[in-house]
């Protein structure tokens, strides 16, 4: 399978911002045994701003667009010198790729784009993705720009042609309310159709998840979906949950792509 994986800050960091590194080794393990099964694997990875500030000793994340894209220049060189070290560990060489909308929303340039990621899946490196940062500054808007690299996973799981996109994250999944305030609140194991009714069930639930949230994890469920790809929410917590998650076991909750939901019955 080709699988695009995205990892949110609060999957790589400790609360106090620096880099959670038994938690960024696991995952890099995962990743490296799953492409040793013979998977391809692309990760769409955050955490450049967030290391940036631990880089240049900030006393908190910053406000001002110029500081945060300082931050993201230093903090991607220190992400991308971690992903490489760790995953060189176990003989894979990994490639960067940052992008911004205009990358994407422009044909051409969304057709290079796709014949660099192809090309490296070709000759078995793994392309770590990330927004460019440190060069783009327009806000969360989802016609124009990226924004958030929930939706730019999905960008590049249908620009990469993907069989699975996995959304690692500090939440287990879509619950029938938010857990964090009502105990009975259920986890749903899977949504065959993103309905309204669905979107309702999103209502303030991410609300602490940095800059995507659930909301915005549903609007990346219902882009993959369309193009015939599954998606699944999990928690970050254990890497290991990955081996499952591609084994197609109930893990986290699981959206089903189109063309395949009659499959699933």
């Amino acid at each position: 399978m080709r699988i695009v994986v995205k990892v949110g800050t609060s999957t790589l960091a400790h609360a106090s911002g620096f880099l959670n590194i038994r938690q960024v080794e696991g995952l890099c393990k995962v990743l490296s045994d799953l492409k040793n099964a013979g998977h391809e694997v692309i990760l769409v990875s955050s955490g450049a701003i967030g290391m940036g500030v631990g880089k240049l000793s900030l006393k908190a994340r910053p406000k001002d667009t110029p500081t945060k894209q300082a931050a993201a220049a230093v903090g991607q060189c220190e992400l991308m010198y971690t992903y490489d070290k760790l995953f060189a560990e176990y003989n894979h060489t990994v490639a960067q790729i940052l992008i911004t909308a205009e990358d994407v929303e422009h044909p051409v340039r969304l057709h290079n784009f796709q014949n660099t990621l192809f090309r490296l899946l070709e000759l078995s490196a793994l392309p770590v993705i990330n927004e460019n940062d440190a060069v783009a500054t327009d806000e969360i808007g989802i016609e124009t720009t990226i924004g958030e690299n929930d939706t730019l996973s999905a960008i590049v799981a249908i620009a990469a042609e993907a069989d699975l996109l996995v959304l690692l994250s500090d939440i287990e999944g879509l619950y029938t309310a938010d857990p964090r305030k009502d105990q009975d609140a259920r986890l749903i194991p899977l949504v065959e159709e993103i309905t309204p009714a669905v979107y309702a069930l999103a209502g303030g639930a991410g609300s602490q998840l940095g800059s995507g949230g659930m909301e915005t994890k549903l609007r990346a469920a219902e882009m993959a979906t369309q193009q015939g790809i599954d998606m699944v929410i999990a928690n970050g917590a254990h890497p290991d949950v990955l081996y499952d998650i591609v084994d197609g076991k109930h893990v986290g909750t699981r959206f089903v792509g189109k063309e395949k939901k009659h499959d699933n019955q």
